[in-house]
């Protein structure tokens, strides 16, 4: 493993499939929500949020902490789809020399930068030789708060 990339990703068979939950119309604030809002919600597809195109989507596991404060946390659940095309800003699943990260995608100048979400870690920019492919875009992150 390349210590330069501070954070890796392997892929995941998971089965995303539909599921409808129901989504209250309010924001929680950490207290309960009034009885009357059971009456009040509209369903949401979590399957169609994390996973838009299911054909160009696939899961991976995340390890590592370079990304925590973007919301990608060590072992979580990132859903990355390759037909989106990246741009500056995005989050991607990039492969450097052929090993796997997650970082933010910078583009300047028409230099590529790999970008930490974490003050620990510096901005990764390719080295002479090094071959750069932008695997995907992440859709969305997973982290499992309870596990039955």
């Amino acid at each position: 493993m390349n210590p330069e990339l501070h954070t890796t990703c392997h892929m995941l068979d998971i089965s995303i499939g539909s599921l409808d939950l129901k989504r209250l119309p309010t924001s929680v604030q950490g207290g309960f929500p009034s009885p009357a809002e059971d009456f009040l919600f509209t369903p949401v597809n979590l399957a169609t949020r994390i996973a838009p195109r299911p054909v160009s989507t696939f899961v991976m596991r995340v390890r590592g902490d370079s990304m925590k404060d973007a919301g990608i946390l060590d072992g979580c659940l990132i859903s990355v789809d390759r037909s989106v095309h990246p741009k500056h800003g995005d989050i991607v699943v990039a492969a450097i020399d052929g090993e796997f990260t997650v970082k933010q995608l910078s583009i300047r100048e028409g230099k590529y930068a790999l970008k930490p979400a974490n003050d620990n870690y510096p901005t990764f920019e390719l080295k002479e030789g090094q071959v750069l492919e932008i695997w995907g875009v992440v859709m969305a992150s997973v982290t499992e708060l309870h596990r039955p």
